[in-house]
């Protein structure tokens, strides 16, 4: 028998063979469960809220399905209720290796917790708190607020500016601080009226505080802090120009200007990729500015004048180039200077020392209008 005539019969046998035991590992393997990387989210509400939680729901969402990790959410938290390091325990012991806190309060009441989980990567949002395993997050809203102020300042004409705010901490007040300055930068004697409701979502509250500032201050523009959009639909029901916050309002006049809005999306995908690489709580605090496309405005109502889309967009790439919201000579409404020109406040102040409000901002007392 020729042996050179075997030879190609047994090299297809033994390739066949080969191919066969490949065939079968790839199939075992993809049997296998692979290790998933699994996310927690803290919110205060529920997944089916409009506004601040349900966008931060979505946002999570959508960055796991494209990252294939595995959410989890704990709903309904209240702040300060005791909830959420109970809810991190369960997060815990389900698995997470990212929790995500994505109410102000949650770290004050939670730390003890956080700090006996080290092997969890913690990021809370705009986070006064920081550890070897809590990242602060955030955006860099103040900057479409003073955006926003751009439109407001020009597009009142009493000058008299209502802002429906949660609660004086840091966050808040940054906000409204670079909303006046936006709105005093093109209309130097506007003042902008603050109304605290001590709650994040009390539509009954945030409609009073709107209708009293309409009507004893003559505002005839309303923006607001708030987890929803009843001010700005307090304020189109009465005739009155708004700002929105978090998200766009549906269903409002040509009266709501534009608002101050997030992409979640884009700022979920980053941190928890970042955690999926194994560069989890890489630096002390997350920041993304404008540029990151995270913070930005929302389309303008056709009410919006050509002069004023043309002011902020001049203001927007003057941030674009490096500029900054709080750089300059500023003065507290008591007179105390905080900014000299040619210095700009640190992130560290911005973040855990704006307990002040800029010039042209007062605080509404209901009690003093009695």
């Amino acid at each position: 028998m020729n042996k050179h005539k075997l030879r190609p019969s047994f090299l297809l046998v033994s390739l066949i063979v080969i191919l066969s035991a490949v065939i079968l590992l790839i199939m075992a393997t993809g049997n296998e469960k692979t290790p998933s990387h699994k996310v927690g989210l803290i919110i205060t509400g529920e997944i089916t809220d409009s506004g601040w939680n349900g966008a931060h729901y979505n946002g999570a969402v959508s960055a796991c399905e494209k990252l294939g990790a595995e959410l989890i959410v704990k709903e309904n938290v209240t702040e300060n209720s005791g909830r959420c390091p109970e809810a991190i325990n369960e997060l815990a012991n389900e698995g997470a290796h990212m929790i995500i806190l994505s109410s102000y309060s949650y770290p004050e009441e939670a730390m003890d917790t956080i700090l006996g989980c080290p092997d969890i990567a913690f990021y809370a949002i705009s986070s006064e708190y920081s550890a070897d395993n809590l990242t602060s997050y955030f955006g860099r809203m103040y900057q479409a607020r003073y955006l926003s102020g751009i439109i407001a300042g020009m597009q009142t004409e009493s000058g008299s500016i209502g802002y429906v705010a949660a609660m004086p901490n840091n966050e808040v007040n940054r906000g409204i601080n670079a909303f006046a300055l936006g709105v005093r930068s093109v209309n130097p004697q506007a003042v902008v009226y603050v109304s605290w409701t001590d709650s994040w979502d009390n539509g009954e509250k945030e409609a009073e505080a709107a209708n009293a500032l309409i009507n004893n201050k003559a505002t005839d523009v309303i923006t607001y802090h708030q987890n929803k959009h009843y001010a700005a639909q307090t304020a189109d029901k009465a005739g009155v120009y708004s700002i929105g916050f978090n998200e766009n309002a549906e269903g409002l006049s040509d009266k709501y200007l534009t608002a101050a809005v997030w992409n979640w999306d884009s700022l979920y995908f980053q941190i928890i990729r970042e955690f999926m690489q194994g560069q989890p709580n890489a630096a002390e605090r997350r920041w993304f500015s404008i540029d990151s496309g995270v913070v930005s405005l929302s389309e303008f109502s056709p009410q919006v004048s050509t002069e004023a889309r043309q002011a902020a967009e001049t203001a927007k790439n003057r941030l674009l180039s490096g500029s900054d919201v709080f750089s300059g000579q500023i003065y507290d409404n008591c007179g105390v200077l905080k900014c000299s020109e040619g210095e700009v406040l640190s992130d560290d102040t911005l973040l855990k020392k704006m307990d002040w409000f800029v010039e042209g901002v007062e605080i509404y007392n209901e009690e003093d209008q009695r």
